[in-house]
């Protein structure tokens, strides 16, 4: 298995991770402890505690980002592209991703902690971007 599909396995694995230990703690601990209805969290309206509610938000990036990169990583699968940039991209994907998820959860959002997590998704875009531009180049590269 290549670095990036490492990289995007311990994505989704992080996604789910991240599910667990904030939102799936919080809503079963008041549904086996406090005798709260398991029907009464509503996704339609803000509940809870603040960092809850930053966690919920910070687990839906996840989700909204791993297809973005489940897809970059089979393109760059299926081309066979395999060099160490591919490989250090990949993983700065992941690590930044962790660390945007852990500011956005862990910190009530000043301003400070705001741009920290923006320079934690900008990096992940950047990474995006420039694996697009690597994959695309030797797609071309490859189609002559």
């Amino acid at each position: 298995m290549t670095t990036p599909m490492w990289m995007l396995l311990g994505f989704a694995a992080w996604t789910l991770l991240l599910l667990m230990a904030t939102v799936g703690v919080y809503r079963w601990v008041r549904i086996l402890f406090l005798n709260v209805p398991i029907a009464s969290f509503r996704s339609d309206q803000p509940e809870g505690e603040d960092w809850y509610r930053r966690a919920t938000r910070a687990h839906a990036n996840c989700v909204e980002n791993l297809p973005v990169f489940g897809a970059i990583v089979v393109v760059i699968s299926v081309l066979g592209v395999d060099s160490p940039a591919v490989g250090y991209l990949s993983t700065g994907v992941l690590i930044a991703r962790v660390c945007q998820s852990l500011v956005h959860v862990g910190h009530v959002q000043t301003d400070a902690f705001v741009a920290v997590r923006f320079a934690f998704f900008s990096v992940q875009l950047v990474c995006f971007l420039t694996l697009i531009v690597i994959a695309a180049c030797y797609g071309v590269e490859h189609l002559e």
